[in-house]
């Protein structure tokens, strides 16, 4: 059989290297990467949005994650009244706004409908 296989000759192992520190460099250097472009601002916009929630106030003008644009007419825990056009009222969730528009935004938009 050694006609189709070259016969393998043993060869003294080669000594085994201890990984030092820069072994390591490139896969911290990849986590520390994928920290500051995914996690950190993913953290940092969940905390915007959080503070945003808590300062939702009779009166505010928002926009909800659906794109609808209306004024806060009514609040409580886990659910808001919006007013998106005259006498015209709808609940959402209070995790579904996303944004708050600033002052006179709802006023204008109503006014050119």
């Amino acid at each position: 059989m050694s006609f189709f296989i070259s016969d393998a000759l043993a060869e003294a192992a080669p000594a085994a290297q201890q990984p030092g520190i820069e072994g390591m460099l490139f896969p911290l250097g990849i986590l520390v990467f994928f920290y500051f472009l995914f996690l950190r601002p993913q953290s940092k916009r969940a905390k915007e949005k959080k503070q945003m929630m808590a300062t939702l106030t009779k009166g505010a003008e928002v926009v909800t994650s659906g794109g609808i644009l209306g004024k806060i007419v009514d609040l409580d825990d886990n659910f808001l009244k919006i007013e998106i056009c005259d006498n015209t009222f709808i609940r959402v969730q209070r995790h579904s706004v996303e944004s708050l528009m600033p002052k006179g935004t709802y006023k204008a938009i109503t006014k050119k409908v």
